[in-house]
Parts: C-alpha cells; sequence; structure tokens
C-alpha cells in the first residue's frame, strides 16, 4: 500500500474531510451554547380556567434549559402535558431569543362513571373538577361516541324541555338516557334515533299528561312504548291499560315491581 500514491492519496482525502468535520462540529456545538443564544423571553398564550399561571411558572423554570438552539422542545411540550388539564402545548421558537408557548385546555363535557372527565373531543381525562356534569357510562373507547349521541340527545330533548343527565351505552350496544328529574328511556340497540323522535312527537299527549312520577319508559317497542311508575305499585290496573306486575321471592312477602302502563299506539290520536 505504502507504494501506492494513488490510495495514500485518498486515504489523506478522508482522513482531511473527517478532520474538518470534526473541527466544525465542534465550532458549531460550541457556538450554539453560547450565553448570547440564550432564551430571554418566554410567552404563554392560551391560558384557561384550570391551569394556573404558578404551574406554568414553575415548568418555565424547571424545565427550559439550553440555549435557543439547544432547548429540548418535545421534553418541554411533555413536561407541559402532564398537567391534568392541559389537552396539547404549541412550541415555537421566534429568533432571536423568544419561545411561544400556546396551552390548549380540557373543556370538560362530562363524567366518566366516577373516575374521569371527557372533555368536548370525546376523549378521557383524569383531573378534578367539581362543577355538574352529565355522566356517560360505557366500555372503554366509547367515549367519543357517546359524545357524539349526547350532543343527539341534548339537542332533540330541547324540544320537550328535557335534560340528558347520564347516557350509558352497555358492551351489547344498547343505550338508556335517564332526563333530569324525569325518567330513564331505556332506546336498545337499533333505530335509537327514530325511537327517541316518536317519543318527543307524543311525548305531550302520553306521557306528558301524567301527573305522577315516572320512573322509566322503554321504547323498545314498534309502535309504542311502555312506562313505569313507582306509586302505582299495589294498585290495580285502570281500565283499558295493560299492566304486568313483576313479582319476585317465593315467600308470603313477595315483592312487586312497579307495574308498566302501556300507553296508547305512538299513531293513536
Amino acid at each position: 500500500m505504502w507504494d501506492k500514491p494513488d490510495v495514500l492519496n485518498r486515504i489523506a482525502s478522508l482522513l482531511f474531510a473527517v478532520a474538518v468535520l470534526l473541527v466544525g462540529y465542534g465550532a458549531v456545538w460550541t457556538v450554539v451554547r453560547l450565553p448570547a443564544f440564550a432564551l430571554r423571553e418566554v410567552q404563554v398564550t392560551g391560558q384557561g380556567l384550570h391551569v394556573t399561571r404558578e404551574q406554568v411558572d414553575a415548568i418555565v423554570k424547571n424545565e427550559i434549559k439550553g440555549t435557543f438552539f439547544t432547548l429540548n422542545l418535545p421534553q418541554l411540550r411533555g413536561a407541559f402535558e402532564k398537567l391534568p388539564w392541559v389537552r396539547e402545548v404549541n412550541l415555537k421558537r421566534r429568533w432571536p431569543s423568544r419561545l411561544e408557548v400556546a396551552v390548549v385546555e380540557h373543556v370538560p363535557l362530562a363524567r366518566w362513571g366516577n373516575v374521569a372527565l371527557v372533555n368536548t373531543h370525546g376523549e378521557v381525562f383524569a383531573a378534578a373538577y367539581d362543577g355538574k356534569l352529565p355522566v356517560f357510562n360505557g366500555p372503554s373507547g366509547t367515549s367519543k361516541e357517546i359524545a357524539i349521541q349526547y350532543d343527539f340527545f341534548r339537542r332533540n330533548l330541547a324540544a320537550i324541555n328535557a335534560v340528558p343527565v347520564m347516557v350509558q351505552v352497555t358492551p351489547r350496544r344498547a343505550w338508556q338516557v335517564r332526563l333530569e328529574g324525569g325518567p330513564t328511556l331505556e332506546l336498545g340497540r337499533e333505530d335509537v334515533e327514530a325511537r327517541l323522535a316518536r317519543y318527543i312527537q307524543v311525548h305531550e299527549r302520553t306521557v306528558g299528561t301524567l301527573k305522577r312520577r315516572i320512573e322509566y319508559v322503554d321504547l323498545r317497542y314498534a309502535n309504542g312504548f311502555a312506562v313505569r311508575i313507582p306509586e302505582l305499585k299495589g294498585e290495580p290496573a285502570d281500565a283499558g291499560h295493560a299492566v304486568k306486575p313483576g313479582v319476585k321471592g317465593k315467600n308470603n312477602n313477595q315483592r312487586r315491581e312497579a307495574p308498566k302502563r302501556a300507553l296508547a299506539p305512538v299513531g293513536a290520536a
């Protein structure tokens, strides 16, 4: 090899190039860490009701390390997103020495059972909140679907001045809605929107005329629905109403469930 000038020249050129790269890297590494490129301003926007200035200041103080060029943005973003009420954070460098932090908070829509909250995007998050919210119940991964259905229920039930306070879907995809100060609507697995529309359409001349507390409305019938009225427990059935009292137990102290009363078909005047 030593008697081959071409090979020696190529090796020398390669070593020279490597040396230049190492010197250049060292120079850049040194320059980007100079105090002249230190971050001198952090601008935070988008703070809402739940992310406090003290929380933001603590993260800025403890997590912002390095200069304009060396700041670890993914690490800083992760520190902000650990705050319970932070949904996302957008970070931008602005030359020559400013960092812009845009914080997006969760907006609570409902409670996820009794363990967490659901935001307006249907995402579950863990945070403390003592305000009044409806409750969603369902299998894992259904929070977004329930949020969409809740919006549908809320908008349509407003026509009869009813407010949903609980929306539930079972693992078998059956839907239930409990109304504020009112009954639980059993909507079943099929034709949920049509069944609710039918109930709203006839509410004023059926359920709306009853002067008793209604506990439950079963809408899973083809042409009508049935209601459960706790006050009628033990009373004889009125003429013209089909009553099916359920019986539990095998002794003389049998417990009778509140009867369901079958209302007139939807098409009846």
